[in-house]
């Protein structure tokens, strides 16, 4: 865990160019400030946005529903959150790609065709082993 830690805190943000080719521009100083800027908004954004899905998943729950979409969208808000998290401009580019509704929408579509097609290549689709035609797991 602490591997983990060390590479999105201290390798990762090191080999951001784009945050070393700013504060060539504007200075190191400014660069650290919108660094830090960017991780207080994105928090904030990120916490607006979990309590959206949070209310959303609570809702379908509510209407009897399974709330894959929201369960997916709680994944992308806190991967978000922790990107923003993260030093470095282009975290918090991806960050801010999966916090924003419209984008967030197409990531999670990219995941649930990820997911389809890994079901369908594994045998647990309709057409494999433990779909309509397989064998009966519960005996009764």
């Amino acid at each position: 865990m602490l591997a983990v830690f060390a590479l999105l805190f201290i390798v990762l943000p090191r080999r951001d160019r784009v945050a070393m080719q700013v504060a060539h521009w504007i200075g190191v100083a400014d660069t650290l400030g919108l660094i830090l800027l960017f991780s207080i908004v994105g928090a904030w954004v990120a916490w607006h946005m979990g309590f959206s899905v949070l209310r959303r998943t609570r809702y379908a729950v509510a209407q009897g529903t399974v709330p894959t979409d929201e369960l997916i969208d709680a994944a992308l808000v806190f991967t978000g959150g922790i990107l923003l998290l993260v030093p470095g401009f282009i975290t918090d580019a991806v960050g801010l790609f999966l916090l924003i509704p419209p984008t967030r929408h197409l990531a999670r579509s990219a995941l649930k065709r990820r997911f389809r097609t890994r079901i369908y290549r594994y045998g647990l689709g309709p057409s494999g082993p433990y779909g309509p035609n397989g064998p009966n797991i519960i005996d009764v």
